[in-house]
């Protein structure tokens, strides 16, 4: 099966790769890497939702919208690569998560986005990750997500 199949036996969809906001690429490969650009939760040309994690959305509505940020990112990765086949194992994450100054949950939103990338890859999915809380993000997003993928 492939990821793409694995990704609608999931329930969801890949989307079209987000245009970029700014004077930037949205995946660049280097050797037998490819470094996606910070992806927030575009859903169909708008931000799905806005605001910071502990005063306006809770853990579980954290980590949906780091779930989005994961399915642009892998939107990326494959128009860069052509099909997401071509992966051979998830390197790093990093998930900036947008946070009310009493919020210490950034670990847990950032699992809705290491979650799904281990059932889309398996073992390959797994990965180092950082979860970094922030004041802000573009576009008042909850949260942003970055991959690094080995390439084959």
């Amino acid at each position: 099966m492939t990821p793409e199949q694995r990704i609608e036996e999931l329930g969801y969809t890949l989307p079209a790769p987000a245009a970029p906001a700014g004077s930037y690429l949205p995946a660049v490969r280097t050797g037998d890497l490819v470094y996606t650009s910070g992806q927030v939760p575009m859903l169909e040309g708008k931000l799905h939702q806005t605001g910071k994690l502990g005063a306006d959305l809770g853990v579980d509505e954290g980590k949906a919208q780091a779930r989005i940020c994961v399915l642009n990112a892998l939107a990326a990765l494959k128009a860069e690569l052509g099909e997401l086949s071509s992966i051979r194992r998830i390197v790093k994450v990093v998930v900036f998560v947008a946070s009310d100054p009493g919020f210490t949950q950034q670990p847990q939103v950032a699992n809705g986005a290491s979650d799904l990338l281990s059932e889309v890859f398996g073992d390959q999915g797994r990965h180092a990750r950082s979860a970094v809380g922030v004041a802000a993000l573009p576009l008042d997003s909850p949260v942003e997500v970055e991959v690094i993928a080995e390439v084959g």
